[in-house]
């Protein structure tokens, strides 16, 4: 039997989603799924990047996809569903028959039904983003011992969403370190990193990739050059090779993959199961 994929849509953690399609895939035992969390979709323009995200894995598969969604606002639920797959819209399941019953519109707020049933599950994760957030990009390094996992790579090579993720899906707590010139001179990482070594995890990406993402972000001067690029690259998985930092190289990745990878290669328990 095939691998289905899941989608869990929300405008806010995800959290409702989760639980309600968990409940119910559990009536299913001889099927494998793969559950992939999509939280924050609270625009049109991430609507959109959702629809083809989804549509995407449909493509790859040969099993469509099972989307259950949390989706408050119309115009949103709208463009979800257009996706190739089964979508279960918990609203119109629910919330339209209640309207219908009770003789009064709902006000269609976004977050108000998110993240109760799970009360737990829900503040780690909630924790766990906020460490996320305070230990990003190498601002504040004296939490790292509080860290499960630390990634370390040239900036831009997806060290910030991947830790929001691994929160937001697994209440891990996981900080990053952006390799600057100071460690690509010296080919030595700073000591607060060589005490935490085990924690360690590198992120490359291929010199192509990493142009077109720097060029977006900064198309002048020497950040995004082909010779500053490659430098950078190759002085990182020096650094990789020397500290015995296991890697991934995310360019053909999605953020769910990336995450997998990083929690099977170190053994990082989650604190929150999806």
């Amino acid at each position: 039997m095939s691998e289905r994929t899941i989608f869990f849509l929300s405008d806010q953690t995800g959290v409702t989603a989760e639980t309600l399609g968990h409940s119910l895939l559990t009536q299913f035992d001889s099927q494998k799924f793969r559950q992939v969390t999509l939280p924050f979709i609270d625009s049109e323009d991430k609507a959109r990047e959702a629809v083809a995200k989804i549509n995407k894995a449909a493509e790859k598969s040969a099993a469509r996809p099972v989307v259950f969604s949390t989706l408050v606002q119309d115009e949103i639920r709208a463009i979800v569903r257009q996706v190739n797959g089964l979508h279960l819209d918990i609203f119109d399941v629910f919330l339209e028959p209640l309207e219908s019953e009770l003789r009064q519109k709902s006000s269609h707020t976004a977050g108000r039904a998110h993240g109760m049933s799970d009360i737990e599950s829900y503040m780690k994760r909630i924790e766990a983003t906020n460490f996320a957030l305070a230990n990003d990009d190498g601002g504040v390094t004296r939490n790292y011992e509080m860290a499960d996992v630390i990634l370390i790579g040239v900036s831009r090579s997806g060290k910030t969403p991947t830790c929001l993720y691994l929160a937001l899906q697994y209440g891990v707590y996981a900080a990053n370190y952006p390799l600057t010139d100071e460690e690509f001179d010296s080919g030595t990482l700073p000591e607060i990193l060589v005490k935490q070594r085990r924690k360690l995890f590198g992120l490359t990406i291929a010199p192509a990739r990493l142009r077109q993402v720097r060029r977006e972000r900064r198309p002048l001067g020497n950040y995004a050059s082909a010779q500053q690029v490659n430098y950078e690259l190759r002085q990182a998985e020096k650094i990789f090779e020397k500290y015995g930092i296991p890697h991934v190289d995310t360019t053909e990745f999605s953020i769910e993959e990336i995450a997998s990878r990083i929690l099977d290669s170190t053994g990082v328990e989650r604190r929150v199961r999806p």
